[in-house]
């Protein structure tokens, strides 16, 4: 089939996709929904098909999902059976296997992002009492979250886009559990190997960082000043004086008036003379905030509780697509908004305390927060960002674990005997969960990872209509050509070991939807059972470990385990080497070529 303009067009949209999302300084639902409008324009995608990407089964099914998981997230019952799991385990090769167990089998029948954000905090917590870095356990469980989501359909989005693949064009998709055989025996090797092996190969230096505990670690002074009577705060509320403070690096951290410290942050009462204002900043920062304000003296490092009645300090790490992710807390006017403050942050095991205010935050951080425990909770999922610590800010409603565990299971079950679609079968249980509170109407939307919504929805209509032109066909050629005369089970490696390095530098979802199609057509031109590829391709798919960048979950524990880029590799090697030898094998047995 000879190249024509519409090829060309979309491969040369495919292949800028694929270099923005590389370098990586433009949001990756951005650079895919100008990709989609590019090819409108072109007329590379028919007009009545630019937006069916947003109503396709697979962008349905993950941000269903999603919600469900918050649901069973909030009736606590997932951590309740962590703690009871972890409780008492001796040894750190024991934890590591013991909580690498459960972050699979969470991570089959919930979103893995979810199990994670569920069993970091105990990790955390866990290597505390321990006294050691969190370094030698938060890897493997962010791993172990990846290896057990490839178990079911719904536990990663690469499952839920090859069954879509297979639905469309073999007219019937792949069931809940058909991903099980092949996901269990790569599962079971990969927790094996992070248990036994795995945690060994981390730098031997990592082993003495614990960035959560130094950044906790409070150096700044605590200084209490005067309100003189000429002050520029004098008849205003407090909290407009937060803006002034943000620019010299300076925290408000309470008031005190007739000796008696105010509540919280009294944010909104109005500064009178008199009034003692307690900061929390570096001497030079101090002073110069004191001056521009037109202060009194005070006496720095007098006894004061920075914290005060009902304040809180709580840290937390920032994901991938996160409101704060790329900007700065001044930008995003934290402590006006919601009257948290800044107080340090981590990356990467260096910890950041002059001038956090400004500074840039990126995927990985970890942010120390001050402020009003009723605020905390809100303010971090108004960020993005994800508690390293259970410290009561969320309230789990536990007497309706029964409930949510009950719903989930009859859908799961519905669905897998084909009473119901799987979609329609996710979004009763949505619909149960809100009625009873245990999802509030707006965390419906928050839980919803909207950038990988808009990726499917704007790349599902390029990836048809690169089908539907023989674009894939094309490249399926391509790929024979490569490989001609070799056997098909190495055409099949081939396949996998192409899409999981892609899958080591892209969006795993964008990794799926291209490779699925593809593979489909190589399995044609070589008259095999087109299964064992479609499965090859979910496998590879998930398997991102060389890199923080591939997955979310590597993200996530990149701050909190003191990680640098270079320190994935050392354990996601050879994991992605025992996946393909383990995983080659299981999948030619369970859905053989011939088949």
């Amino acid at each position: 089939m000879p190249l024509s303009t519409e090829h060309l067009i979309l491969f040369g949209l495919l292949l800028g996709v694929f270099g923005f999302l590389l370098w990586g300084r433009v949001r990756y639902d951005l650079v895919a929904f100008a990709a989609l409008i590019l090819a409108l324009i072109l007329g590379a995608v028919p007009v009545d098909a630019a937006f069916s990407g947003f109503g396709h089964p697979a962008t349905v099914i993950i941000a269903l999902v999603l919600i469900v998981s918050r649901g069973l997230f909030n009736s606590g019952v997932v951590e309740a059976i962590a703690r009871v799991c972890v409780a008492g385990v001796k040894g750190i090769g024991a934890h590591i296997g013991l909580m690498s167990g459960v972050g699979g089998l969470l991570s089959a029948i919930m979103n893995n992002v979810a199990a994670l954000s569920l069993l970091m905090p105990v990790d955390l917590e866990a290597a505390r009492k321990g006294e050691r870095s969190p370094s030698l356990t938060l890897m493997p469980l962010s791993f172990a979250t990846i290896l057990g989501g490839m178990v079911t359909l719904i536990g990663t989005p690469p499952n839920i886009v090859v069954a879509t693949v297979r639905e469309e064009t073999l007219g019937e998709p792949f069931r809940m559990f058909d991903f099980a055989p092949v996901g269990i025996v790569v599962a079971v090797a990969g927790v094996l190997f992070v248990t036994l092996i795995g945690w060994r190969l981390l730098p031997s230096g990592r082993q003495k960082e614990n960035p959560a505990v130094a950044l906790a670690d409070m150096t700044g002074y605590v200084f209490e000043t005067s309100v003189s009577e000429n002050s520029k705060l004098v008849g205003a509320p407090l909290h407009e004086a937060f803006p002034l403070a943000e620019e010299h690096d300076v925290v408000i951290t309470g008031l005190v008036r007739n000796h008696v410290r105010l509540p919280g942050s009294a944010r909104r009462e109005i500064v009178q003379e008199g009034d003692i204002l307690v900061l929390e900043g570096g001497a030079e920062s101090i002073e110069q905030f004191v001056g521009t304000a037109r202060l009194g003296s005070g006496d720095p490092d007098k006894q004061v509780d920075l914290l005060g009645e009902s304040m809180a300090i709580a840290e937390a790490v920032v994901p991938v697509g996160a409101r704060i992710a790329g900007r700065s807390a001044t930008d995003i006017r934290l402590a006006y908004r919601h009257g948290v403050m800044l107080l340090g942050i981590s990356r990467r095991g260096r910890s950041f305390r002059e001038r956090v205010r400004k500074l840039q935050i990126l995927p990985g951080d970890i942010l120390l927060l001050y402020g009003a425990q009723d605020r905390l909770e809100h303010a971090m999922q108004w960020l993005g960002c994800l508690a390293l610590a259970n410290r009561g800010l969320t309230v789990l409603q536990r007497q309706k674990a029964g409930l949510a565990i009950g719903a989930f299971v009859l859908a799961i079950l519905a669905a897998s005997f084909g009473w119901v679609y799987l979609s329609v079968a996710l979004g009763a249980v949505v619909v149960v969960y809100v009625i009873f509170g245990l999802v509030k109407p707006t965390e419906v939307y928050e839980s919803v990872e909207w950038p990988v919504i808009v990726l499917l929805g704007s790349l599902i209509p390029i990836g048809n209509a690169l089908e539907s032109s023989g674009g894939t066909a094309l490249m399926a050629q391509w790929i024979l050509s490569v490989t001609e005369g070799l056997a098909p089970v190495i055409v099949l490696a081939i396949l996998m070991i192409v899409t999981m390095c892609l899958s080591d530098v892209l969006n795993n979802v964008a990794t799926a939807l291209i490779a699925a199609p593809i593979g489909l057509e190589v399995a044609e031109r070589l008259s095999l059972n087109p299964d064992p590829f479609l499965m090859a391709v979910a496998v590879a798919a998930s398997c991102a470990f060389l890199t923080p960048i591939g997955h979310k979950n590597n993200t996530i524990v990149m701050g909190p385990g003191g990680y640098r880029f270079g320190d994935y590799w050392r354990m996601g090697l050879p994991l992605e080497i025992l996946v393909v030898a383990v995983s080659l094998p299981a999948i030619l047995y369970f859905w053989p070529l011939n088949g």
